[in-house]
This record gives structure tokens, C-alpha cells and sequence, in this order.
């Protein structure tokens, strides 16, 4: 039997499980607030154009409003100045939308602390465990901030300070950049960088080294809890956006059960 074949038997007969990642994308979903005098983008809004009536007797249809940082998204390098000069999310290549990911669970950390930083002690103690880390896949982060996403403002969690939710520190950002095989990383937070990352030096390393070595970020996770530590293969579909920085996107693990 063909290997494509084997699959999709694997998947008819619930050998193979496929697990949704993405987080329902509506009018409430969170999204990121930044301080004046930034621009801030839309939240998600549907338009209705028709509902089976004098508009459009026989159809429903609408127009939607939404930035596209929106919900789980995808994050292409020019999506910030460090990546500038490279690939938008049309330019991504098919064959880096479906790769394998690892799952880092530092749920019991965040839960302690929301200003939890991911360091490469950490990265490194799990290889130890797990093995390697995969050459051109993902680094999935999982902290159990999902279980806030219906709630925008436990979700964002920001005070007086700034909003506190967990991320990558300086050098975990550069070392993964740098000296690591992973085509990106994956989060439940609603950037890739932690809440507190705008204080710190560079500002937004996650983004700033990441997509700066053209690698790529995912955003808004959900179920990673569903997955095993390795062994998972990553399908993440944004939208072909010509000139776009970035895509609300629909992410999906394959696992075998």
C-alpha cells in the first residue's frame, strides 16, 4: 500500500488522530492591546451580506473585518524590521506548512509565575529526555494559558505594569534563532513574546531573532495538552496573503494513537 494510502486508512480508523490547535475565531476572540501612540488592529467582525433572503434568496454569505495577527495566526518574517527583506506569508513555501513538532510543557511554571521565561537549560534538559530537536520543525510551548482564552482579560492579563504572560527569554530567542534546527515556535499566549518583552533588550526578542533568520511563529494555540512531547506532525494553513505579514490561520497536529 502506498504511503499516502496507509495514511489515510491510519485516519479512517482512528490510528491516526487529527487534533484542531486553533482557537474559534469570533467577535471575542483576544486579541493584542497596544499603547497609544501604536495602532492597534480590528477586532474579528462578520458583515452579513445575505441570509436566504431578498439579498440572496437561495445562499448566506459575509464579509469579515479582522487584522491579520487575529486569533491563532501565523507570523511570517517580514512581519517585523529584522525580517524586512524576507518572505511574506504568500511567499512561505507549501512544503514548511506541514512539518514535525515537539511539545515543551512548562504549564506547571506559568501557572506559578505568569512571567515565566522559557530558558535553553530548559530546551536543553528536554532533548535529554525526548531527543533532538527536529530539523525544520516546530517548538511548541505549551504553558496552559489556553484555559484563559475565553476570557480576554485573564487571557491578556495586564495590570498597571504591562500584561504578564509567559514567553522566551533573550538568549532562549537568539540560541533557537541561531543554533537550533526548528523552523518555529508555537504558543497559547497571544504573541510569540512574553507580555513583559516590551522592556526588554532587544525589545520582542522572539520576533526580532526569529523572523529575523526567516523562521516563523505561531500564536494562540490551543489542545497542545492533546499532544505527545515528540512524534506529532504539524499542518499550519494561513491564508496566501500577497504582501502579507501574517495570516489568521487553521493549525492541525497528526498523531498517532
Amino acid at each position: 500500500m502506498a504511503l499516502l494510502e496507509q495514511l489515510a486508512a491510519a485516519l479512517a480508523a482512528g490510528e491516526v488522530e487529527v487534533v484542531d490547535l486553533t482557537a474559534p475565531l469570533s467577535e471575542a476572540t483576544p486579541i493584542l492591546q497596544l499603547p497609544e501612540p501604536f495602532a492597534n488592529t480590528r477586532h474579528f467582525a462578520l458583515h452579513e451580506l445575505s441570509r436566504y433572503d431578498e439579498r440572496g434568496p437561495a445562499w448566506y454569505w459575509n464579509d469579515i473585518t479582522t487584522g491579520e495577527h487575529t486569533g491563532t495566526h501565523f507570523d511570517a518574517p517580514v512581519h517585523w524590521v529584522t525580517g524586512r527583506d524576507g518572505a511574506d506569508v504568500s511567499q512561505v513555501p507549501a512544503g514548511q506548512l506541514v512539518a514535525p513538532a515537539v511539545v515543551l510543557d512548562a504549564a506547571a511554571e506559568a501557572g506559578a509565575d505568569p512571567d515565566f521565561l522559557l530558558e535553553p537549560d530548559h530546551i536543553l534538559a528536554w532533548t535529554k529526555t525526548h531527543g533532538p530537536l527536529p530539523e525544520g520543525g516546530w517548538l511548541l510551548y505549551r504553558t496552559g494559558w489556553d484555559s484563559r482564552a475565553d476570557d480576554a482579560a485573564a487571557f491578556l492579563n495586564a495590570d498597571e505594569t504591562g500584561p504578564h504572560t509567559p514567553g522566551l527569554s533573550v538568549e532562549c530567542a537568539r540560541w533557537i534563532a541561531e543554533e537550533t534546527p526548528l523552523i518555529g515556535v508555537g504558543v497559547e499566549t497571544v504573541g510569540t513574546d512574553a507580555g513583559a518583552a516590551h522592556g526588554f533588550d532587544p525589545a520582542f526578542p522572539c520576533h526580532s531573532f526569529l523572523l529575523g533568520a526567516g523562521k516563523y511563529g505561531l500564536t494562540q494555540l490551543r489542545n497542545l495538552d492533546r499532544l505527545p512531547p515528540r512524534g506529532a506532525l504539524l499542518v499550519a494553513a494561513p491564508l496566501p496573503i500577497v504582501g502579507g505579514s501574517g495570516s489568521p490561520s487553521r493549525v492541525l497536529a497528526l498523531v498517532e494513537r
